[in-house]
């Protein structure tokens, strides 16, 4: 029975539009074009399939306005947020049509004849995109994927479905032929489980909860099915007494209330050195209180309403628990808001401590010593990424090698660029994204010797 999910406006509440939400006959019926499609465009000459990627790259340049515009309204992404994850998806899209022609393997030196190695696409390739970051994500799965001669089959979350259908269309006008790329809106349990069930889908990428992450890894186990899981995070923020606390300070309110609090990488926890700690939450307060929560749909908009009603319950539920020591303000009237909102916490037992809110609330705490700022930063089953703040280049490089997590800045909030790899230790997840090497995680390496006699 088909059913149908009404995209909601989450800063003004009103509906945007209805999506139709595929059966599990309609999901069969894509992949299997998926399959039917994959031998040519596994055997596509590699400069044909890079000169289709970069075609494709630049449609989307052509519509960045037209997809931050569907972010804006679906999503409730700040203006500034989502034209900036539209130029990602191009940007991935250019970064990896040049890798076809440069997935080179290798010539072995062995007695007796040559040996030589190739990396061979998997075939069809399910991806399972989060409601958080819809189109960046969507692109650093299906970018490196069709890159490396597979096909995609692309699920987006059932609340933010738009711009992941407009690249759809945009793929095909690029002229990508039919199955190459698809887009399938649906529920996790229809679409994504068929993804891991289905024979033919030979790899998934999934970005969400931990929770879930582990039910697609071992509903995998079972065809020993490849994946790549970008999970939860509750990242660390360690501020030493020695750093610029103004700009620490001043730069804590995006690390953590961007896109609301709705990231994985969010630095939810902030760790300052104890002869420090007065000053910087002092310094803290403003920054808080400056942040502009406004409709995004006004330009001038530094941060978004949350997702849905139900998410800024669940945000709410956690806040609580526990004593704000001071918070921003929110626009009056409809839409899903909640303001940034910071907590001094004095319990690592706290479950605002150790829980993903995904929402704009951080906790603060002190520490004494360098060994107390790594075991408090790595006393969480997750270990995605975080942020050093120190002068010392000695500390910033052992703290950065003890710190247990896939993505580190020093003197800065900067998790993902395109052009590095994206991972996380522990519960945030298995197998990198982004970089020069991530085409080769959709492959196969096949290993040939070749005789002399």
């Amino acid at each position: 029975m088909s059913s149908t999910y009404t995209v909601v406006n989450p800063a003004t509440e009103e509906q945007v539009t209805e999506i139709h939400l595929a059966t599990l006959e309609e999901t069969d019926a894509v992949i299997e074009r998926a399959a039917d499609a994959y031998p040519a465009w596994r055997d596509l000459p590699p400069g044909e399939r890079a000169t289709l990627l970069r075609r494709f790259a630049c449609l989307v340049d052509e519509h960045v306005d037209e997809l931050a515009e569907l972010e804006v309204r679906n999503s409730g992404h700040t203006w500034g947020n989502a034209t900036w994850e539209a130029r990602n998806v191009r940007d991935v899209l250019n970064y990896y049509s040049a890798a076809p022609e440069r997935l080179t393997g290798h010539q072995i030196p062995v007695a007796g004849g040559i040996n030589v190695t190739f990396h061979e696409p998997l075939g069809v390739v399910g991806i399972i995109v989060p409601w958080n970051f819809p189109m960046p994500i969507a692109g650093w799965g299906f970018g490196p994927a069709l890159a490396a001669g597979n096909t995609v089959v692309l699920k987006p979350a059932e609340l933010t479905p738009l711009t992941a259908i407009r690249l759809g269309e945009l793929g095909l006008e690029a002229g990508l032929p039919e199955g190459v790329f698809s887009v399938i809106p649906g529920k996790g349990s229809v679409v994504g489980e068929r993804f891991v069930t289905h024979p033919a889908v030979r790899k998934v990428c999934f970005t969400g909860s931990t929770e879930v992450g582990k039910k697609i890894m071992a509903g995998a186990a079972d065809q020993v099915k490849r994946v790549t899981l970008e999970l939860g995070g509750k990242s660390a923020n360690i501020v030493f007494a020695d750093a610029d606390l103004a700009k620490a300070a001043a730069s804590a309110p995006s690390a953590v209330f961007d896109n609301a609090g709705q990231d994985c990488c969010a630095r939810s926890r902030i760790l300052v050195e104890r002869s420090a700690y007065d000053e910087f939450v002092s310094l803290l307060e403003p920054a808080v209180k400056g942040v502009k929560v406004l409709d995004p749909s006004d330009r001038t908009s530094e941060m978004g309403p949350l997702i849905s009603a139900a998410q800024k319950t669940t945000v709410q539920g956690f806040v609580d628990e526990v004593e704000v020591a001071f918070s921003g303000s929110v626009p009056d009237g409809p839409g899903f808001w909640f303001a940034p909102t910071v907590v001094l916490a004095g319990d690592t037992q706290q479950r605002i401590w150790r829980e993903e809110v995904f929402g704009p609330v951080v906790a603060v705490m002190p520490f004494d010593s360098e060994e107390e700022a790594i075991r408090l930063a790595n006393d969480t089953e997750f270990g995605l990424s975080g942020s050093i703040f120190t002068h010392d280049l000695g500390r910033a490089l052992r703290v950065s090698r003890g710190v247990e997590a896939g993505n580190l800045s020093v003197n800065s909030h900067s998790s993902v660029r395109y052009w590095t790899p994206f991972g996380g230790f522990k519960q945030s997840g298995l197998g990198r994204e982004l970089g020069p090497d991530a085409p080769h995680s959709f492959t196969d390496v096949k290993n040939v010797f070749f005789s002399n006699d």
